[in-house]
């Protein structure tokens, strides 16, 4: 099992940039994909970002390609999302989630998720 706590959520101006970790507990981090999804106000979750147990392969909505950066370190059972040129539209709630099977990009492939992390990026 992994338990995960999302943290580096806040309010910033369109343009700037954020940096969100999620640090897992459990001896098996290494063995899991990983993965961001976010839930906008009013709208349903949608996947960001996914990266391999290895981090050899990375994945990412069109929406943040060239915007946003998933990285893991294993030894510190830790993932994080790289956040640059924000805009408006990705204000949501940020979670991120486990899986143990495939670097999913759907939200029913993942078996863990923390409890998010809010971003608000103003106009």
């Amino acid at each position: 099992q992994v338990q995960m706590v999302e943290s580096g959520g806040g309010l910033v101006q369109a343009g700037g940039s954020l940096r969100l970790s999620c640090a897992a507990s459990g001896r098996t981090f290494s063995s899991y994909a990983m993965g961001w999804f976010r839930q906008p106000p009013g709208k349903e979750r949608e996947f960001v970002a996914a990266i391999s147990w290895s981090g050899g392969s990375t994945y990412y909505a069109d929406s943040v390609k060239g915007r946003f950066t998933i990285s893991r370190d294993n030894a510190k059972k830790t993932v994080y999302l790289r956040m640059n040129s924000l805009k408006p539209e990705d204000t949501a709630v940020y979670y991120c989630a486990a899986a143990r099977y495939t670097t999913g990009t759907h939200s029913y492939e993942y078996d863990y998720w923390g409890q998010g992390t809010q971003v608000t990026v103003s106009s």
